[in-house]
């Protein structure tokens, strides 16, 4: 080349837009740069101890359980600078933090494998905790319904995270921070704790994307707390992001977009405007009468399977709670909990809802449900059942051990002063079930009159849940003794087409809309409208949009779903007649095909 000629101007590559595909959490778009934060890792360099320091590696994991405590008694007070919904999302797992830290099957796990194993406390904890989290799982599988499959996840994401804060003790390892966290950023993370987003400002904060999460975790509810557009499980873009450069989170999609295009750009800049006219219509709604144009009345409640969900229930606009799972009251504990204890638990929640119902199922143990109290206890087998789905669970458990039934249902009965109160019984199959449950339950209400406690003159109804077929085909034997139904969908499909959706090979036949399962629905709630009894569906049928029209046709007029369907629902139903459903459930229900029923469904009101 000539001295005197300039060299050739270097060509910058283009920027090429990335589209990563995860599980959309939290809804919203939000638009802004990358902010990258991870978690130093904690180095565990020791694994085995001589039976001479046993004592002092005793001393060092109680240092660490005291320190544990400390920074969660700190993270408490931090959660008054969050919103008031926030604050009611994180505190009671931080109860639950705080108990696993006290003499829990961890922590006795983990003593045992010091003594007894020769084990350093970082190795004992990192080794109890992934096993007792690995049974939680595995139990998981064995037959759980959906519900229960995402509470297990939960708890065994609980025992993980204790586990993770006493080795990051243990070892000086120092925690994640977002001090640097500039305002209108994205944050990226490898994984989110629940911890860490309570450590988060949602007025500074545009949106999360994460490598790795789900929907059902407590990150994700608490991401939806403090409205935060999320997306988890972004699997690959960590090894793509670069800090600063722009990304588009869309927390409804679940996409995650970096290096946007212009075009890109455009559309998701429309896309925050429309969600935020989209948020304002369900805040509207939220206000407005759950109608239809014919001036029907439906009743639309949320289920509750955690306390800390109650602020999106208070969100949503659902009028009541239509199903309150208690099992989280005996998990991730030691005792089975006593009256008072209960009693204070249910009545929190009541006292929360100021005024609306609450309807509460008793303790639903299944053999596929780990639940350490009632183990101890010798309540039930410390294993599971060859066939968890078809042995002792449900009612059938509690009319086996009154004592643990007659203990939850006068804690229920107390809850029931401060507001109204339904009691519900889960998985009864027979007219025999109900009228002992009943007689238990009057007994129950005689003691605790006796005893000078104030309950409401006339007892709260007594209902059952249909979600077996032959629950369905009882129905109006059943409907003579029991207060009220709420059909429980979920199981109710599974047992009646004999598919576990948790099953890869079969989840393709778990078919909600097959005639036969449509067929159990119509028969409990023409049994129910006969007696001119309540009737409800809770499972997840019941806050699908699409399928609201069918299951009002078919006589229904009350449903409770996660919050988040209620605004959704409540539209659907405040734009149809209930004549043109009923027509339209007609013809549904002369099909025998589920994929011509699908399409009706599908063309609805188009």
């Amino acid at each position: 080349m000539n001295p005197t000629e300039a060299p050739p101007r270097r060509v910058p590559r283009p920027v090429v837009e990335r589209v990563f595909v995860g599980i959309p959490v939290s809804p919203g778009v939000a638009i802004g740069p990358v902010f990258g934060t991870s978690e130093p890792k904690a180095e565990i360099t020791r694994l085995k101890i001589h039976a001479a320091d046993i004592a002092a590696e005793g001393a060092r994991l109680e240092a660490a359980i005291a320190q544990s405590r400390k920074q969660l008694g700190k993270l408490r007070i931090r959660l008054t600078v969050l919103p008031e919904e926030s604050q009611a999302e994180i505190a009671p797992l931080i109860d639950a933090y705080v108990r696993m830290l006290g003499p829990s099957r961890l922590v006795r796990g983990v003593k045992r494998r010091i003594e007894e194993g020769l084990m350093s406390a970082e190795a004992a904890v990192v080794a109890e905790a992934d096993a007792i989290a690995a049974q939680i799982v595995g139990h998981s599988e064995a037959g759980a319904s959906a519900e229960d499959r995402a509470g297990l996840r939960r708890q065994a994401e609980e025992v993980r995270e204790i586990g993770r804060r006493l080795v990051r003790n243990l070892t000086r390892a120092p925690f994640r921070s977002f001090a640097g966290l500039p305002d209108g950023a994205i944050l990226y993370s490898e994984s989110l704790r629940p911890a860490d987003a309570a450590l988060l400002d949602p007025s500074r904060l545009a949106g999360v994307a994460t490598e790795e999460g789900g929907t059902d975790g407590h990150t994700a509810v608490m991401l939806r707390a403090l409205g935060v557009p999320a997306v988890l499980g972004a699997a690959g873009i960590g090894h793509a992001i670069k800090p600063g450069e722009l990304a588009i989170v869309d927390g409804g999609a679940g996409t995650v977009v970096l290096n946007p295009s212009a075009a890109t750009l455009a559309a998701a800049r429309r896309a925050v405007t429309a969600f935020a006219r989209e948020r304002q219509r369900f805040a509207r709604l939220r206000r407005l009468p759950a109608e239809t144009e014919d001036g029907e009345s439906v009743e639309l409640q949320a289920n509750l399977e955690l306390p800390l969900e109650l602020p999106l229930i208070a969100q949503s606009g659902a009028v009541g709670i239509g199903l309150l799972r208690t099992e989280f009251l005996f998990m991730n504990r030691e005792t089975v909990p006593d009256e008072n204890s209960q009693a204070e638990v249910y009545r929190s929640v009541v006292e929360a809802m100021n005024g609306d119902p609450v309807t509460i199922r008793v303790l639903d143990w299944g053999g596929e449900k780990e639940i350490e109290a009632l183990s101890a206890a010798g309540i039930v087998p410390d294993y599971a059942d060859t066939n968890p789905a078809l042995g002792m669970r449900g009612i059938r458990l509690l009319l086996r051990r009154p004592e643990l039934f007659e203990t939850q249902l006068a804690a229920i009965l107390r809850a029931a002063s401060v507001g109204p109160v339904r009691v519900m019984l889960p998985m009864v199959t027979n007219v025999a079930e109900v009228r002992e449950a009943r007689e238990i339950y009057e007994r129950v209400a005689r003691r605790l009159r006796r005893r000078g406690e104030r309950l409401p003159e006339k007892l709260p109804p007594l209902g059952i849940m249909i979600e077996t077929p032959g629950a369905a085909l009882s129905a109006d034997a059943l409907a003579l003794e029991a207060d009220f139904f709420a059909i429980g969908t979920n199981d109710l499909t599974a047992y009646t087409l004999a598919v576990d959706r948790g099953e890869s090979d079969v989840a393709e036949l778990y078919d909600p809309l097959h005639p036969a399962v449509l067929r159990l629905i119509q028969f409990a709630t023409e049994a129910a409208l006969r007696m001119r009894m309540p009737v409800s569906v809770c499972g997840e049928m019941g806050g699908n949009p699409a399928l609201i029209p069918l299951l009002m046709g078919l006589g229904l007029r009350s449903f409770s779903m996660n919050a988040s369907a209620v605004p959704r629902v409540k539209q659907v139903v405040r734009s149809v007649e209930i004549d043109a459903c009923a027509r339209f459930a007609r013809k549904v229900m002369e099909q025998s095909d589920p994929e011509a029923i699908r399409q009706m469904v599908a063309g609805f009101g188009k």
